[in-house]
């Protein structure tokens, strides 16, 4: 047995940890932390502000605008990048901390991997209580960032210098594996920051992480074999894991081997081409009808990566067929187990390339049923197209029409919540894999613009185009200031309908009056008269206003000679949507009323109710 000391370092608790977080590497062999997007205050700047200077020039430190648009930022850097490399993101306590809440909720839904660094109180609780302190009266342990633990998937609080030792494998283990990935909060107490302590040098030794592909289970595998095999009418919903997982081209083979339609859920758009012939498109509450009707008559359905989210079902009432069966391939366990689903929990391109294999000596004579995306597309491509009449207010469709023309083979979509996810999931046509970046997990207003940022941060060669109403750009504008400063390069089309245009159509569907959505229906003295060029102008961006299709076309032209974000500012009409396509979506309906319309929604609505399925 060696009695020679292991060597160390005396190092603060923060520096210890950000030498950690630099010498971490992914197996490309690239750093797996690109940096860490920070705003400093009480809590987080003595500390980890003076160890992110000294590593300044090796981990990069960003400046964000606001504590939850920053970590969106971050978020969405990984999820572009396929999970592939991440970002840490450090706030003080308190109300920055508790910024950063809703973020930590979006990457959880969504399975993406963020270091979150909250400051935390004392953990030598001497100054108790310290500012920003929140004081559970039955628990002395409780802090603010108590908060983080149901949308963490793992949480811990550093309260010694050495909890480092455990804390921080524990958490990049958790980053880095495809079936527990998600948000992971340390909770940095800021005198435990401060605090000296001697490092093992091992400890701050560059590692490796490489992304596990578990294997399928034999058992479950010859199940799921058999149960393909035997199927008439299979039909296969692609989610976010084909993404992930890397294994859009072997969904493309398996596919067109086994002649099996593929359907998209909106984090797994763009899986295959929008034009290849076994793509049949979007599916569910946003879906095409030529993806519905495959799927309301499968007798199989087939998922891989997804997690059956009430949108991609139709709350569980669009798989009509009574002799469907449902099989689930996904690496997560809890995922694949979801109502009834034959599981085969494996890495996808594991999972599909074992089933080919299984599947080998089958032969398949069906040809795509064609006819259907034909069918579809005669039907929407319209709505898409310039307008004849150039003094009509635009439509979000004629809109997205305007954008897919200025798009081409580099472009990326991108977009969260209102109006446009539902008709970016039916009308825009992706044509790779990655040109599509979707948060509707959480459909978390606000995401945009950061995301926007993160996606051109991760790829700066990508033409990023942001697709946003008004209201959401009121939600959260402020990371346009960080890309100016940054000179990072991606395009906003704003689409102002004056309110939240979405879920006033919702009030509508659901019997409800036009009420406190669109501006024209609140409570208000006057019409607002923001001017959102001006604004976006005010922070350092690029902006014009519109005032047609025919402008905002012009307008897309001139992108690529802009340096820094810019901001394209459309009005639109509130009220038109796609009406083809679509599914039910449970939404309660109130039992009673004083409104006519409200009763007779609620008749229809118990009618729906009739289709939901519990298995």
């Amino acid at each position: 047995m060696s009695t020679i000391p292991e060597s160390t370092i005396c190092l603060t608790a923060a520096q210890a940890m950000i030498r950690y977080l630099a010498a971490q590497l992914n197996e490309d062999g690239d750093a797996l932390f690109a940096g860490c997007f920070a705003i400093f205050g009480h809590g987080n700047v003595a500390g980890i502000g003076e160890a992110l200077h000294g590593a300044r020039d090796t981990f990069k430190t960003f400046r964000g605008q606001n504590e939850q648009t920053m970590a969106h930022a971050a978020i969405a850097y990984a999820k572009q990048l396929k999970r592939k490399r991440m970002m840490a993101v450090t706030t003080s306590i308190g109300p920055g901390a508790l910024n950063m809440v809703t973020a930590a909720g979006l990457a959880h839904v969504n399975r993406l991997p963020v270091l979150l660094i909250p400051g935390d109180v004392f953990a030598n609780r001497g100054p108790d209580p310290v500012l920003q302190q929140i004081e559970d009266f039955g628990d002395g342990t409780v802090s603010a960032n108590d908060c983080f633990r149901p949308v963490s998937r793992y949480f811990d609080r550093i309260m010694r210098p050495e909890h480092l030792l455990t804390a921080l494998p524990r958490a990049l283990r958790v980053l880095t594996d495809p079936a527990e990935c998600g948000p992971v909060t340390l909770a940095f107490c800021q005198d435990v920051q401060a605090e000296a302590f001697d490092y093992p040098m091992s400890f701050l030794a560059p590692r490796t992480w490489r992304v596990r592909r578990p294997e399928p289970d034999a058992t479950e595998l010859a199940t799921v074999a058999t149960l393909i095999a035997a199927a008439k009418a299979p039909v296969i919903v692609a989610g976010g894991g084909v993404h992930f997982s890397d294994c859009a081209d072997g969904l493309r083979e398996f596919a067109h081997r086994f002649g099996i339609p593929v359907v998209e859920t909106q984090a797994g758009k763009s899986a295959l081409a929008w034009d290849d012939e076994w793509n049949f498109g979007p599916v569910g509450v946003t879906g095409a009808s030529c993806a519905n009707v495959l799927c309301e008559a499968a007798d199989l359905v087939l998922g891989v990566g997804t997690r059956f989210q009430d949108f991609t079902t139709g709350s569980w009432a669009l798989f009509k067929n009574p002799a469907r069966r449902l099989v689930s391939i996904n690496v997560n366990a809890y995922d694949a187990m979801k109502h009834g689903a034959e599981p085969l929990c494996a890495d996808a391109k594991v999972a599909l390339a074992r089933l080919t294999q299984a599947l080998a000596p089958r032969s398949v004579s069906r040809a795509a049923p064609s006819q259907l995306k034909t069918d579809w597309f005669a039907a929407v491509d319209p709505l898409t197209a310039a307008p004849a009449d150039t003094n009509a207010l635009a439509t979000d469709q004629q809109v997205i029409g305007a954008v897919q023309r200025a798009s081409h083979q580099g472009t990326v979509i991108m977009c969260a919540a209102g109006t446009m996810p539902g008709e970016l999931h039916k009308l825009w046509k992706a044509p790779r894999p990655g040109a599509y970046h979707m948060e509707y997990g959480f459909s978390c207003m606000g995401y945009e613009i950061a995301g926007a940022l993160g996606i051109a941060m991760a790829q700066p060669e990508r033409d990023v185009m942001c697709m946003l109403g008004d209201g959401s750009y009121m939600m959260a504008n402020s990371e346009l200031a960080t890309a100016a400063m940054l000179k990072v390069r991606f395009t906003v089309v704003i689409t102002d309908n004056r309110g939240f245009g979405c879920i006033n159509r919702l009030q509508m569907a659901t019997g409800g009056a036009e009420f406190n959505n669109l501006y024209a229906h609140a409570n208000i003295q006057e019409m607002p008269r923001i001017d959102f060029a001006a604004h976006a102008a005010a922070m350092g961006a690029t902006s014009v206003k519109a005032g047609s299709i025919a402008e905002l076309e012009a307008a897309l032209v001139r992108r690529a000679s802009v340096e820094g974000p810019y901001v394209i500012v459309i009005d639109t009409d509130p009220y038109p949507s796609t009406p083809h396509g679509g599914h039910w979506w449970d939404v309660a309906v109130p039992e009673t009323s004083e409104r006519d319309a409200v009763r007779e929604a609620s008749v229809r609505y118990r009618k729906a109710l009739e289709d939901q399925r519990s298995d």
